[in-house]
């Protein structure tokens, strides 16, 4: 059954589904920026390990801020959470530096890709393994390991990342992610900016990674459609909350996630020109 809450509690060491473990952990956090602007207000939810969560909302709803404080990015914009815990594989991490964490095995791609546009594709993929110390072989292996998931890659890979296509840099940003060998990887808007038949290679390519090399996922994603198609769990925020959570499948089917993020109501696909006029109004704002 979907929940509907502001702020539903997690139960530490368990997901979502029960008998599955939990890798991540996010317990009722708030976040300030500039020590005055609340933008996270009680945000809780869990990853399993093996999964992919898809974190839902439109733009400015909270998402990239809820990745940035799991990922300990905050404190460059003069963010800190204020309030709550994060645990990740049973530990809290929120005291940790990001550095400590992708070591942890915990990395994020951040939205807009942001690869070194003057490196080579390799160079950049080779830049994400900085933090290992398994020596030049077990790197060189997973190096083909990022090519065989993405062949265009290898094809590119002696040129320079500013001269890639948007599809390319987004496929290197998840490519050097994968070079540090993590266990989880947040994945930030994975869509913006690309054509749908990119999207969905690039969705496709993230759930071999899942199934294959058993990578867990937190997508933040604006795209519901396609992200309820890939993830097994997701969350919907709106104004720094958690308003609605649920299984993917029931929420595609859920009537206010069809009408509001979906673009198709009980009757069909809305007009544009009644937006205007929708007379329904969201359960969980009543």
């Amino acid at each position: 059954m979907v929940v509907q809450t502001a702020a539903r509690q997690a139960d530490v060491g368990t997901s979502n589904v029960p008998g599955e473990e939990t890798i991540l952990s996010v317990n009722n956090i708030e976040v300030i920026y500039d020590h005055v602007v609340l933008v996270l207000k009680g945000v809780s939810l869990t990853v399993p390990r093996g999964g992919i969560v898809a974190l839902l909302g439109a733009n400015g709803a909270g998402k990239t801020t809820t990745l940035k404080a799991i990922s300990n990015l905050l404190q460059a914009e003069r963010g800190e959470v204020t309030k709550g815990t994060i645990e990740f594989n049973g530990d809290k991490v929120q005291a940790l530096s990001s550095n400590a964490l992708v070591q942890l095995g915990c990395i994020q791609v951040m939205e807009g890709r942001h690869c070194f546009e003057h490196l080579s594709i390799e160079d950049n993929l080779m830049s994400g393994a900085y933090t290992r110390k398994d020596g030049a072989a077990a790197i060189r292996r997973d190096l083909e390991m990022v090519y065989e998931y993405f062949p265009r890659l290898r094809e590119r890979r002696r040129s320079q990342a500013g001269y890639t296509s948007g599809g390319e840099q987004q496929m290197c940003a998840v490519g050097r992610a994968l070079m540090s060998r993590p266990e989880m990887i947040l994945l930030d808007e994975p869509s913006m900016g690309l054509a749908p038949q990119l999207v969905e290679e690039i969705f496709e390519i993230v759930k071999k990674l899942n199934e294959q090399e058993g990578v867990s996922f937190l997508l933040a994603e604006q795209n519901t459609n396609v992200a309820l198609r890939y993830a097994t769990y997701g969350y919907i925020m709106e104004a720094g909350r958690i308003v609605l959570d649920g299984a993917a499948d029931e929420l595609r089917e859920n009537e206010d996630v069809k009408e509001f993020y979906l673009g198709v109501g009980g009757e069909g696909r809305k007009s544009f020109k009644n937006v205007k006029h929708y007379k329904r109004r969201k359960r969980w704002l009543a």
